[in-house]
């Protein structure tokens, strides 16, 4: 089992930058993938970032210009920076860790959400 806490949201304005963490625990050497996804009112959840095991990163095309995902040595935390924020990034962000194959929902951790807010 994998627990992940996420931390970083809040009310930004709009123009700013914010930086999310996602701090995770338990049985993190079964993790290959950490990630950062976002659910904006009424939309699908979509990809901001992730990053494999090795470093390989892989950003959603409508946000890869501002974000930048990253993690720390002990690669059990990672965070997203989130640049030149829009009311169009107000969304719930997940942190999402998942093993390299995901068979089960057992395979596939989520974080309970962070709200952010972006106003103009």
């Amino acid at each position: 089992q994998v627990q992940l806490v996420e931390s970083g949201g809040g009310l930004v304005q709009s123009g700013g930058s914010l930086r999310l963490s996602c701090a995770a625990s338990g049985d993190t050497s079964s993790i290959y993938y950490m990630g950062w996804y976002r659910q904006a009112p009424v939309k699908q959840r979509e990809l901001d970032a992730k990053i494999g095991r090795e470093g390989v990163t892989n950003y959603g095309d409508s946000v890869k210009d501002r974000v930048t995902i990253s993690r720390d040595n002990a690669k059990t935390t990672t965070y997203l920076q989130v640049d030149s924020l829009k009311p169009g990034d107000t969304a719930v962000y997940y942190c999402d860790d998942r093993k390299y194959v995901v068979i089960s929902e057992a395979d596939d951790y989520w974080g309970q959400g962070t709200q952010v807010i972006v106003t103009s």
